[in-house]
């Protein structure tokens, strides 16, 4: 068989090069052709019309990103084999393969008790099972590696660190990505520098000295993304509309209403699905892996017609971005405050009070540029020692880097 070419043209880092064999396969999988549907930044497109890519855009991007810095550490005689890279390109790729639509709106709504994360690793299973049936056993165990990897379960935990840690390459591709289509200059971080400066110490993923700067302007541009961009407050206001249509509709459905929706949005409306539900039943797979973005884009203009006088306005106002307006509020609604609330809209809009609790709702925001759980990022000095970011930066203290800021907003129908 003559192999396969796979070559990508990506705005953001040129020409991404898919070899052949098991990454090319899993590639064609409907799971992960199924991110070619699903925005990566959600509902951020009410801000910045730019952000239309997909999240499979941002797999890729990370996958490459992945094998560029696997390629600096084999460069600097750390053991990495090319079944590890192969494994540790895979996980990356199917790192987000279990995103619902529009980012974490079916965490909060339609599922229970169950993550993106928790899916994802679900979808992954679910491959390496078809690989085994259809005899592919070679690509069964590459998966099989790359899961161990996703887990943090191998002895080569850098590995997992590449994926998933304060410092690795899902962020640097988001961040160069979600800055690139925002047109947000202030989120484009050195990916390159940074990766050329990364190395291995004790088992640990670590920053040459010489990388410090790039580090500390990663670490601002992190911060400055999630305000300026992820925590915008019109694309909060849009989400939190989003969940008020969504915990509506699925207040309908549970009381028997008929309401449109294709079979994979009905299977979630007419159904209780908990980690439990998720785990036991084979269907909800099958269905959550048929929803993308679409599904709820096209349900709520039709729903824009319903006979539910509250699931209509919320749809109307959704489709028109007639979206919910945000006020900063400086402390927690008192009960007089929310049942003059409720008592407003239920006048403006013939309602009951009960239904009037869907005209607003109230959010913190918040955001944390460096955690303090988990492993920091460490600084690599030529004398051998290895220092936090926060201690070895002139710059930057723990200060302001673990600091976590908190905005409450009152969002509401204006």
């Amino acid at each position: 068989m003559t192999p396969t070419r796979k070559i990508i043209n990506d705005p953001v880092f040129g020409f991404l090069n898919i070899p052949d064999g098991v990454l090319y396969h899993v590639l064609q999988h409907p799971y992960l052709q199924r991110l070619t549907r699903i925005r990566q930044l959600g509902l951020s497109f009410f801000v910045y019309p730019g952000a239309m890519h997909t999240r499979l855009l941002h797999s890729l991007g990370a996958m490459h990103l992945m094998h560029e810095a696997i390629t600096v550490l084999q460069q600097k005689d750390i053991d990495i084999t090319d079944a590890e890279t192969t494994a540790a390109m895979l996980a990356i790729l199917l790192h987000d393969v279990g995103h619902g639509p529009f980012s974490h709106v079916m965490e909060h709504t339609l599922v229970s008790g169950i993550t993106h994360e928790d899916i994802s690793l679900m979808m992954m299973m679910q491959i390496k099972d078809e690989m085994l049936q259809n005899q592919q056993h070679e690509y069964a165990q590459l998966l099989n590696l790359a899961i161990t990897i996703f887990k943090d379960e191998y002895h080569k935990h850098f590995l997992h660190q590449l994926i998933s840690s304060q410092l690795d390459v899902d962020r640097l591709d988001y961040l160069c990505r979600d800055s690139f289509f925002c047109g947000v200059t202030e989120g484009s971080v050195a990916s390159a520098r940074i990766l050329k400066m990364i190395n291995v110490v004790n088992n640990h993923l670590v920053v040459e000295a010489k990388g410090i700067y790039s580090v500390e302007k990663f670490l601002v541009a992190r911060r400055l993304m999630y305000w300026q961009v992820y925590l915008h407050h019109t694309s909060v206001a849009a989400e939190q509309l989003l969940i008020k249509i969504l915990d509506r509709a699925k207040t309908l459905a549970t009381n028997g209403v008929q309401l449109f929706g294709s079979p994979a949005l009905r299977f979630f409306l007419y159904n209780q699905i908990s980690q439990t539900e998720f785990t036991a039943n084979p269907e909800a797979l099958t269905q959550y892996a048929l929803l993308d973005d679409s599904d709820l884009l096209s349900a709520i203009k039709v729903w824009m017609q319903s006979e539910d006088r509250v699931l209509a306005l919320l749809c109307q106002h959704f489709t028109n971005r007639q979206l919910f307006k945000g006020h900063r509020i400086d402390h927690p609604l008192t009960e007089q405050e929310h049942q003059a609330l409720c008592a407003h809209y239920a006048a403006q809009f013939g309602i009951t009070h009960e239904e009037a609790q869907y005209c607003f709702v109230e959010h913190i925001s918040t955001s944390n540029t460096y955690s303090e759980k988990g492993e920091s990022i460490g600084i690599y000095f030529k004398d051998g020692s290895v220092r936090d970011i926060a201690e070895a930066s002139d710059m930057l203290n723990l200060e302001t880097l673990t600091f976590k800021p908190q905005k409450r907003y009152l969002f509401r129908i204006d």
